[in-house]
């Protein structure tokens, strides 16, 4: 029962964010600075475990592949794959859902508890739209750039210490990234973050929004927009592979 409580007045908020905005200049100053937020602020930890995610996946493939009859372009090709299909995706996604998720839902909370969003509604102005709509647009528009870029950065990782641990020089890894590479990847890969970062920034709204209580249940309202973030980012990443890969 509470379960679906909490479903309709989540689809409830996110209805009541859909309306003329009251000013424009406003709102587009609200979405710059959640831009800054969530992909400035969160650069730096999607750098370095996106360097480590190439490192890793190039070393353990290398490991796995002991034959000698099989090509050391094989290794690039699984780790290029490999990157783009799931692991950037979903790993830099749950990453981003304990710095963003985090972040908007104590925000939304503070002001949720020090009565900032009452003294809003009472200027008439509509905090759904004003305060929740921003984040998502935002989140829906970085997210899909920061994994991208984390895919990059992953893919490079993994040459650099490919080269440095001696299991394949670079230019073997260069013409293995080039071998069979099929672009529809990168739109699973696209579709993906996106759908993770509505998920994201829509659920740790949500929780934040509609906080009760003192400064204590701010924490546990976070803890569980996290919490709930990841599994649904995990239940979407199976269903969007079934449908998007089973073809």
């Amino acid at each position: 029962m509470r379960v679906l409580t909490d479903l309709g007045t989540y689809i409830l908020t996110m209805k009541g964010m859909f309306s003329k905005p009251e000013n424009w200049k406003m709102y587009w100053k609200e979405f710059m600075h959640q831009c800054m937020d969530i992909g400035i602020g969160s650069l730096p930890i999607v750098l370095i475990i996106s360097v480590f995610l190439g490192a890793v996946m190039t070393v353990q493939t290398a490991y796995q592949l002991v034959s000698a009859i099989i090509p050391k372009t094989t290794i690039a090709i699984i780790v290029r794959d490999s990157l783009l299909l799931e692991l950037s995706p979903t790993v830099i996604s749950i990453v981003l859902a304990g710095v963003v998720g985090s972040k908007i839902a104590s925000e939304l909370g503070n002001m949720r508890i020090s009565e900032q969003i009452d003294a809003l509604e009472i200027m008439g102005i509509n905090t759904k739209s004003y305060l929740i709509m921003p984040k998502i647009v935002a989140s829906m528009f970085m997210m899909p750039c920061l994994i991208a870029l984390s895919i990059l950065v992953a893919i490079w990782g993994g040459r650099f210490v490919g080269e440095m641990a001696g299991i394949m020089d670079p230019d073997t890894y260069d013409r293995g990234l080039l071998m069979d590479f099929k672009a529809y990847n990168v739109t699973v890969a696209m579709t993906k973050a996106l759908t993770f970062s509505v998920l994201i920034s829509s659920i740790s709204s949500y929780f934040g929004y509609n906080v009760k209580g003192g400064a204590l249940e701010i924490g546990r309202s976070s803890t569980l927009a996290v919490v709930i973030s990841c599994i649904l980012i995990l239940l979407a990443d199976y269903v969007l592979t079934l449908i998007m890969l089973n073809a």
